[in-house]
Order: structure tokens, then sequence, then C-alpha cells
């Protein structure tokens, strides 16, 4: 690991309270990791009986929703711009949900409900097909042991709560 601002080799440092973190001696400063933030969404539709899942033009599983938190702008703002984007669908409500970090793309994920308005669907380039699923259907679909299936689980166990 590399200083951003000088370019010299990281070493790890004690940094009392939090243990050992990377310090660059040439600016004589902690350098702690950054990472990219990023919503999951596991859309719904108002009677939240039916689970919205995706396929991407270039893979072939189902996942769930999701996109990259901008700079300036936080993931209440994300949630509605990457469904408009995506779907062409406006959202009525998110709920947060929980956040997991995901290691295979760096990225800490936020997940959320996210309740559409009951109307068609637009999908852009991104998306080679969008698919609405029962719950245990969309479970059956997602791929097992991924990050996307923790967060399904745990919005079909909130969703079965409130049917």
């Amino acid at each position: 690991m590399y200083c951003k601002e000088c370019g010299q080799k990281l070493s790890l440092r004690f940094c009392e309270n939090e243990g050992l973190v990377p310090y660059c001696g040439q600016c004589e400063t902690y350098v702690f990791p950054q990472f990219s933030v990023a919503v999951s969404m596991v859309v719904t539709n108002r009677a939240q009986d039916k689970i919205l899942l995706a396929k991407h033009a270039e893979d072939d599983d189902f996942i769930l929703f999701a996109g990259y938190v901008r700079k300036g702008e936080n993931a209440e703002k994300t949630i509605p711009r990457e469904i408009k984007e995506e779907l062409g669908l406006p959202v009525v409500k998110a709920k947060y949900m929980s956040s997991r970090y995901h290691a295979t793309k760096d990225v800490l994920m936020l997940n959320f409900i996210v309740i559409v308005e009951d109307a068609p669907i637009k999908l852009n380039e991104e998306i080679a097909e969008a698919k609405w699923c029962t719950p245990e259907d969309a479970l059956a679909l997602i791929r097992k042991g991924t990050t996307a299936e923790f967060f399904l689980t745990n919005a079909v166990r909130e969703l079965k709560r409130k049917i």
C-alpha cells in the first residue's frame, strides 16, 4: 500500500484507540483505508408481495439492483436516481435494512427495501432483463453465498412480517 499524497510505501504503526494503521513516514500521517460506498436495493411493488430482480447485460445471474453513491450525494438521493436510471420507475419509499462490506469490489454496501410505483418498466442499457418474482422465487434465483443473498434473505424476513 502506498501514500496517495507522496507515493511512499506505507508501514503499519500503532495508533492509540485504532491499533495498527498504515502510516506514511514522509508525510508523517496515518492513512486510513478508503473505499467506495454503494446502495443495494431489494425492489418491491406497492403490495410488497413481489421482488424485482435484474440481470446485467454481461452476467447470467439474477442480482439485486445497486449503484454507487456519488461524491456529494447521500444514499437517500442515490436510490431514486439509480432506480429511475435503470428502470424508469419512481420510488415511493425506501427503508434502510443493514450494511455489509463487499470485499470483492472493495465497497461498503448499504441495503434498503425500496417500494416502487406500479408502472411499466423502461430498462436502460445496463440491464438485460428484469423479472418480478415471489419472495420465495427470488431467494431461489439469487446466487448462493453472496452479499445479495444475505441482503435478500433479511429483506424477505422483514417483508413477511408485514404481509
